[in-house]
């Protein structure tokens, strides 16, 4: 302490000592040059040297012999000169233009005080200076360059600009030329990484020094003070410093012995994690670090400190706005993983229930699942799902029961051991309420199935992240056995392989990759992960097909390998075993498979080794999956084994689907085999072919692979060739229905099997020799139909064959097209054989593509099957007519795009997705204005209403009309399904122009009388003031607000450039004002009319119509009577309708936010009550007056409906967090009061 008194100014400076302290050291005095380098020399070591020493008698521990105020009395050390010479160093390195040294010095000179502060006897020495504690608490924020990586970016992009030709001259004129002289000097700063390290450990010594000072230093009389301290201590934890000096300085501070007493200090630790809560959450990546530093400050707390925090961190999660919900979601994922909080270690009995780590993944994590906003419920499904990875029993298990409900019930059943925070955690109970067994029971198992049901509905949410995070939430819950590993559950992870977002096809792909990984051996998961990855290699999208075909090389592909019958590992096995799936269940996916092979072929991917494994596979177990390989691969590959494959020919024993692929393989390679190979192939097919008894499917790829072999460059050979043997067959077949159809005796010797079969044959051989098909064979077929043989008329398999047959000869003949087809359309109304209704459907569209002018008068009959009692069949129309829209054989005349809307709404739901599938992504590219154009027309078509002079004038028969009708409340849904379906894919110029043409040819009819206004002209005005009112209808320009299209506040990573955003807010305004004039111009008098009509009639429509002015009104609720100037009691009624629907969402808002406890909750259920009682009171008050029209809005308004409020789930299993009472619960009071007086009037 000798070397002290250098630091204390002498007799001559006691006048700049007195300068100093009259400014209150807000403005730096000029100090005296000789004694200023003088301190400047001593550098950092006198510094050090002084704090070291100051610090041991800082010390709580230390035990001084003597003060270190009497010590700096008897060095004649000036405490005022002191602290106004740390001043000095303090305003130097506070200034913008400080250098390394002066920062590092200002900041060891404010550690200096405070740690000098908090020496017990500085206040009587007057140490103490508010203004000065508060500048050395701040000093880290102007000490630490936060801007100088921004500077060096700036700079070398300015200079790189400089070496360029077209860079641009600085402006003489620009508000730079305004400053300061000296600003106008200053040049950006530049640090080195030395340079910061030091200056990091300075803020670190500063931030620990006013730590320590908050220890013993009381700032329970200076608000101010303590508000700056408990600010600037948030600061310098998180937010001044780049990230891996925060993470270095967040390790120091709460590593030290006093953080508790520290904060206690701050008189509450909570405000101490708020201010990082909400000053964290404007960054994803500085919320992440923001969590973290909340869980190492949390994690030094007692546990009812922290069971208060937690209890305070609930109340956050259900902030206002978006990005604090978003950070509590973060939060709670570090605290799950900390070691949970024994209960009893938590001195309120009324907190215990905060404490175990299933109170955070239901009351907070869980619950976010139901967030206004779809950033967090996302996010919060993407953490759930994390939480199954956690090493922590009690939180997997937590996720376990919100889902499963046989885990709640059995779980300690089953459990090998039992810990101490298990037992903890099923302790917890907040509500203190003992249920009875059974109804524990059954709520358990209705919650764990709505959460499920939850999930799956967010897995086709209109929001791509939540789907993709829904998605990623679901596989976890697979993976780890939470939920049953049902074809339900993993066929919407197959269904979302074809999303309409590309993000969600992706993760769809990568999720059921995950699941096969996780469970190779479960079939279920193998058939689900084919369903999905393989359609996929013929998505719109590159990038798509890119993943599918990946997927598909690694799994399929790179494991196959020689075979061994010694081993297969379990990457073999799984390769195996998905190949036999496509050759049984999954057949239906060949087509995407062969797509598959067709681009590997480009890219040479099947080498000769490949070959040469996969046929040593053709005799093993798993042989079927190796031959259809190589059906896929032969065509493409240049040099085969086929002494192999012949020997598997000779040597063929095998079921249908395997025949099948050898018979593809073996023509596939006919163009290699010399003649008299290719001879005896020929003579082996045709003998099993004249044999008749073969399949149905290997008769047609025999002759398949016959014609192959016959193929030349020649085209009269190949034509001898197949003139020859397909019509020796032709000539078989013939003969054999001449000896059972001319012979006396051959109904004796009738054999169904075999009349199929020659049938069949006779069909397929003819398609290829149609010169050897005369009038005999088609007057054989023709008896066979009418014959009155009463075995041939009891075979009801006959009948599907023989339409085949007979269908095949026709596309040969036009003459016979001529005469059968009123008799196929006749069938398609009257059959009752599935297999012949399903074939002639086929048979009609393949004639419409060659006699398409024939059929044409016959597509109503074919579009009819798209209400078939049969899902098949529907299912089989619905593809047919598609190709035939797209190759334009057909035109969307009469009713046929009615007929598709109703598949919309098919019984079926994979029916209806399919029609969804190819109306927009195959039929509405091709027409943009197919939807508008009959839209209209659907309002009145699906209402059987044909009043209108326009509308449903196309001629049907009355068995259609009631196939396809919709009218009635009991079809209302599936009406508006398909409303919704249609103006969802429009634009918003079509949704402009839709609204003006039902303005034209629906309102004004019904307002000039043209239409009646009786009871079916009330249904069809109800429905479209209903559909008007649909959010649907609103312009995407208009309701889709500037800057995102959730409405949320963006973050900096995810916000659109700031010309976009201005670019999205002058659209807004224009297209609002274009439509405010049409709404003004066009549709207020047309309702003003209407309006009055109603009344006149007392039409219940007059609710629809009111509904559909509070919907439309919303956006001008200010503006209401410029709406209306010529009806101001219709804006009058309008106005109060607003009102009332305020009020409506103000209640709603109230029973969202009630209180954690019971006695906070009821007055707001008394609130809810009164308000209810008085608009009761109102409406009953409305039906008694007769001139008072405006309280009969009440009863018009469907505002009080449960229409537009928000989802309420269910409590969460098996933890409530409060119990509500009956008379608290809130039920919609609309269902009690509304539609009886409604029905009344």
């Amino acid at each position: 302490m000798a070397n002290s008194s250098g630091w204390c100014p002498n007799v001559d400076t006691v006048t700049w000592v007195d300068a100093v302290w009259d400014l209150e050291f807000t403005e730096r005095t000029p100090l005296d040059e000789i004694i200023a380098e003088e301190l400047a020399g001593s550098g950092d070591q006198a510094f050090r040297t002084l704090y070291q020493c100051l610090l041991d008698h800082a010390s709580v521990y230390h035990v001084a012999l003597q003060s270190i105020w009497a010590i700096l009395g008897e060095n004649e050390v000036s405490i005022e000169g002191l602290v106004a010479v740390l001043s000095f160093f303090v305003l130097a390195g506070k200034a913008k233009a400080a250098n390394v040294q002066q920062r590092v010095s200002g900041l060891h000179a404010a550690s200096l005080y405070l740690l000098l502060l908090g020496i017990p006897g500085s206040i009587a020495n007057k140490v103490f200076h508010e203004v000065f504690l508060d500048t050395c608490s701040d000093l880290t924020s102007h000490c630490w360059p936060q801007d100088c990586g921004k500077k060096r970016k700036k700079d070398g992009l300015k200079s790189s600009q400089a070496e360029g030709k077209r860079s641009k001259p600085q402006r003489p004129d620009t508000p730079e030329m305004e400053v300061d002289e000296d600003e106008e000097e200053e040049e950006p700063l530049h640090f080195s990484g030395h340079d910061l390290t030091k200056i990091r450990d300075a803020v670190v010594l500063l931030v620990q020094s006013l730590l320590r000072l908050l220890q013993t230093f009381s700032l329970k009389d200076r608000p101010q003070s303590a508000s700056n301290c408990t600010r600037v201590t948030n600061d310098a934890i998180i937010t001044p410093t780049p990230y891996h000096i925060s993470v270095l300085m967040c390790g120091q501070l709460t590593c030290c012995f006093f953080p508790l007493q520290i904060f206690s200090k701050l008189l509450y630790f909570e405000p101490v994690i708020g201010e990082i809560t909400f000053a964290m959450v404007e960054k994803s990546e500085f919320r992440s670090h923001g969590a973290q530093a909340v869980g190492m400050l949390t994690s030094q707390m007692a546990s009812t400190d922290y069971a208060c925090f937690i209890k305070w961190l609930f109340n956050y999660s259900r902030h206002s706005k978006m990005v604090c919900r978003l950070f509590s979601v973060d939060v709670v994922m570090v605290l799950l993983e900390q070691p949970e909080r024994r209960l009893e270690e938590c001195q309120d009995p009324e907190l215990t229930c905060f404490l175990p780590h299933k109170f955070l993944i239901q009351s907070l994590l869980f619950a976010r699942r139901m967030d206004d906003s779809p950033t967090v419920q996302g996010h919060a499904l993407a953490c759930l799902a994390q939480c199954l990875e956690l090493p922590s029993f009690n939180v997997t298990r937590a996720v376990h029961n919100l889902f499963s409900a046989s885990e709640k019930m059995h779980t300690m059943e089953f459990l090998p051991f039992r810990t101490v925070e298990i037992s903890a955690a099923d302790g917890s109970d907040c509500d203190g309420e003992t249920n009875q067994p059974q109804d524990v029971l059954l709520y358990i198992f209705d919650a764990a199935k709505e959460n499920l049901a939850l999930l799956l509905r967010r897995v086709k949410d209109v929001k791509t992240n939540v789907r993709k995070s829904a998605l990623q939430a679901l596989v976890g819950l697979l993976k780890h056995n939470v939920i049953p590993m049902s074809w339900e559950n993993l066929a919407t992870l197959s269904e979302r392989c074809r999303d309409p977002a590309v993000s969600v096809k992706k993760k769809a792909l990568q999720c059921l990759g995950e699941l096969l990984t996780a469970k190779p051996e479960c079939s279920v998961v193998q058939k689900a992960w084919l369903q999905g990855v393989v359609p996929a290699v013929v998505d719109s999208e590159n990038s798509v097909q890119d993943k599918a075909l990946e997927a598909l090389d690694q799994v399929l592909l790179s494991q196959v390998k020689p075979y061994a019958s010694r081993y297969l590992d379990a990457s073999q096995r799984l390769t195996w075993d998905l190949l036999g799936l496509l050759c049984h269940d999954c057949q239906h996916l060949g087509r995407y498979f062969s797509r598959a092979f067709t681009i590997w072929s480009k890219q040479n991917k099947f080498t000769q080794t490949f070959i040469t494994n996969l046929i040593s596979h053709t005799e093993a177990d798993h042989a079927a999956g190796a031959w259809l390989l190589l059906s896929k691969v032969v065509a493409s590959s240049p040099r085969l084994p086929y002494g192999k494959i012949l020997d598997a020919w000779d040597s063929m024993d095998v079921n249908v689907t395997t025949c099948c692929h050898i018979l593809c393989v073996m023509g596939d390679i006919a163009a290699h085999l010399n003649e008299d190979t290719k001879d005896r192939i020929v003579n082996d097919l045709m003998s099993w072919l004249k044999t008749f008894t073969l399949s149905l499917e290997v008769i047609c790829a025999a002759v398949e692979t016959l014609c192959q072999y016959g193929r030349s460059e020649n085209i009269k050979e190949t034509q001898a060739f197949l003139n020859h043997h397909c019509g020796e067959l032709v000539s078989v077949c013939e003969a054999y229905l001449a000896g059972i159809i001319l012979s006396e005796n051959g109904a004796q010797n009738f054999n169904e099997e075999l009349m199929v079969k020659h049938l069949h044959t006779l069909g397929v051989a003819s398609l290829n020799c149609p010169a050897k098909v005369g009038k005999r064979t088609v007057l054989l077929v023709e008896s066979v139909l009418t014959t009155h043989s009463d075995k041939l008329q009891s075979s009801l398999n006959i009948s599907s064959p023989l339409a085949s047959g007979l269908g095949k000869l026709c596309l040969q003949h036009e003459d016979l097209v001529q005469k059968y087809l009123p008799v196929f359309a006749r069938e398609l109304e009257v059959g009752t054989e599935v297999a012949v209704r399903n074939n002639v459907v086929v048979i009609m569209c393949d004639l419409c593509v060659r006699y398409t002018n024939i059929v044409d008068h016959y597509i109503p009959n074919i579009s009819a099957c798209l209400r078939d009692n049969e899902a098949v069949i529907r299912e089989q129309t619905l593809i047919m007519l598609t190709n035939l829209l797209q190759e334009e054989f057909v035109k969307w005349k009469g009713s046929l795009f009615f007929r598709f809307m109703v598949a919309l709404v098919d019984p079926v739901p994979a029916i209806a997705s399919l029609c969804e599938y190819c109306l927009v992504h195959l039929l509405l590219k091709k027409n943009s204005e197919m939807f508008s154009q009959h839209f209209i027309e659907c309002i009145f078509h699906f209402n059987s209403y044909n009043k209108h002079k326009s509308y449903n004038k196309f001629p049907q028969s009355e068995r259609e009309k009631a196939q396809f009708s919709l009218k009635g409340a009991q079809h209302r849904e599936k009406r508006f399904r398909i409303y919704r379906f249609l103006l969802e894919h429009f634009t918003d110029t079509q949704r402009f122009n839709i609204s003006l043409k039902i303005n034209q040819t629906v309102l004004a009819c019904f307002a000039d009388k043209e239409l009646p206004l009786d009871a079916d002209g009330a249904e069809i005005l109800s429905e479209t003031f209903n559909i008007l009112s649909l959010k649907e209808m609103k312009l995407q320009a208009i309701s889709t607000p500037a800057g995102g299209a959730s409405g949320e506040e963006p973050e900096e990573e995810n916000m659109a450039t700031m010309a976009k955003v201005v670019l999205q807010a002058a659209q807004k305004k224009v297209v609002s004002q274009v439509q405010k004039k049409a709404f003004i111009e066009n549709t207020v008098p047309l309702i003003i009319s209407l309006k009055s009509l109603l009344e006149q009639k007392r039409s219940p429509v007059l609710r629809e119509l009111m509904s559909y002015l509070q919907v439309t009104m919303q956006d001008y609720r200010n503006k209401v009577k410029d709406f209306f100037p010529g009806d101001e009691q219709l804006a009058v009624e309008v106005e109060f309708a607003l009102k009332m629907a305020d009020k409506e969402k103000e209640m709603e808002k109230q029973m969202d936010n009630c209180s954690l406890t019971g006695e906070a909750m009821a007055p707001t259920a008394q609130v809810s009550s009164h308000y209810i009682q008085n608009v009761v009171g109102q409406c009953i008050g409305a039906l008694h007056s007769q001139d008072s029209k405006v309280e009969m809005v009440i009863l018009l308004f469907p505002q009080c409906s449960v229409q537009g409020s928000p989802i309420r789930s269910r409590p969460l299993l098996p933890f409530n967090f409060v119990s509500i009472p009956a008379a608290g619960r809130y039920e919609g009071f609309t269902a009690g009061f509304c539609c009886p007086l409604i029905d009344d009037y």
